[in-house]
């Protein structure tokens, strides 16, 4: 029997869930951070495309909890939890993204975005118990990310640089 596989797209500011043969794709990570969060033996994940590091620099009229690192990533886990009845210690994450996109000549902390992004994604997840066993963060090119949730791979594609899996 051929098993159909959906691939279900992240947008920036979101989460998505998939389980098994499924996969999770997002695109256009710049400075944004593209975090998975799987457990291999139930072969679920979850992918959420960070915006901003924390949700104190929240502005806009309707609060959005997906954009930031600090309320989307234990939204997402706790949703992964309640719906598959996963334990949260058997949780695992990959992340990719954060790279600094513009030069700029001043060393104003506001315009590091990629890498506030980074620290606030490990930060968020060391707070979760949720350790990254692989990640490919930084740099200065754009990625597209795509996560097999049958096999835990992440596959990463890189502007310039081309396709590396981790």
């Amino acid at each position: 029997m051929n098993k159909t596989i959906e691939i279900i797209q992240v947008k920036i500011s979101d989460y998505q869930l998939a389980k098994a043969p499924h996969h999770l794709k997002t695109t256009g990570l710049g400075s944004c951070v593209g975090v998975v969060i799987y457990e291999q033996a139930a072969k679920v994940a979850g992918m959420a495309h960070v915006m901003l590091p924390s949700s104190t620099m929240a502005r806009e009229v309707s609060f959005n909890f997906a954009k930031y690192a600090d309320t989307a990533l234990p939204a997402m886990v706790d949703e992964m939890v309640q719906t598959y009845r996963l334990r949260r210690d058997s949780l695992v994450a990959k992340i990719a993204g954060g790279a600094q996109m513009f030069q700029f000549s001043g060393k104003s902390e506001a315009l590091r975005v990629g890498p506030r992004n980074v620290e606030a994604v490990k930060e968020t997840l060391h707070d979760l118990d949720i350790p990254v066993i692989s990640e490919d963060v930084g740099g200065s090119n754009g990625r597209t990310i795509t996560f097999d949730s049958e096999n835990g791979i992440l596959q990463i594609r890189t502007i310039h640089k081309g396709i590396t899996t981790i």
